[in-house]
């Protein structure tokens, strides 16, 4: 069985087909003694649309949780932080191979992760199928 990562919130607005819910998601930090002190600590208000046939029985208001495989986490890590990495070293590796500069170099590489940027962007409808969210209800 997959692990899976929950996170409380609360339901802002209800459609047919989608709830949504605002989630206080905390840094890794804030439970370290000294996250106050150390300017690091944040805890930021995320905006999450999820596709239910139950709709019809959540309310704005409602105290919810919000219920991701974390599997479904490390390859969301990897499509938005680890593969624009690899890109952005990557291509900068080969364009300064090429001997093309260091300006023009440089640009091409941020043009390279620029691109890959606009693949995602195309694909968004594809990539939220399989990055899906569930809800269940706080009693």
């Amino acid at each position: 069985m997959e692990k899976i990562a929950t996170h409380p919130g609360t339901v802002t607005h209800v459609e047919k087909g989608r709830v949504v819910v605002q989630m206080r998601v905390l840094s890794a930090c804030a439970s370290c003694e000294a996250h106050g002190k150390c300017g690091f600590a944040d805890a930021k208000d995320k905006i999450v649309e999820v596709d239910t046939r139950n709709w019809q029985q959540y309310q704005p208001g409602d105290h919810v949780t919000v219920i991701i495989q974390s599997g479904n986490g490390m390859k969301a890590v990897f499509i938005a932080y680890v593969m624009p990495g690899l890109l952005l070293l990557g291509s900068f590796i080969g364009f300064y191979l090429l001997q093309i500069g260091d300006g023009l170099t440089a640009l091409l590489s941020l043009l390279v992760v620029g691109l890959y940027g606009f693949v995602l962007y195309l694909l968004r409808h594809r990539l939220q199928k399989k990055f899906t969210f569930r809800l269940k209800r706080e009693e």
